[in-house]
């Protein structure tokens, strides 16, 4: 636990992003593993690649690995940038926002 003199006020907002299916069950595992939520997992992450820090260490990467084992995730960083959505998860997707109106009905 941080000491309260050290915590830092912030403001955090609701988002809803989209993640590969396999990598979303091994961050909710890590989280549950270190008793974190997905979102202090996910700034911390962040937050340790944008000063060029590893965020974790040997030991937690070696429980990452196998819960990457057990969860079927063969990605890697190298796959980042090549990553696509196959036709049944584009075609659902499209369906669901033809089913929703993009902005919002005004009031009267």
């Amino acid at each position: 636990m941080v000491p309260t003199r050290d915590r830092r006020v912030v403001e955090r907002v609701q988002t809803g992003l989209r993640l590969e299916k396999r990598l979303l069950k091994v961050l909710k595992a890590v989280a549950e593993l270190y008793d974190l939520s997905l979102g202090d997992l996910l700034e911390g992450i962040v937050l340790h690649a944008f000063e060029g820090k590893p965020p974790f260490g040997e030991e937690s990467r070696r429980r990452i690995r196998e819960l990457e084992k057990i969860y079927g995730l063969d990605l890697e960083a190298a796959d980042s940038h090549r990553l696509v959505e196959g036709p049944a998860a584009t075609a659902a997707r499209r369906k669901g926002e033809a089913a929703r109106p993009r902005t919002r009905p005004r009031r009267p």
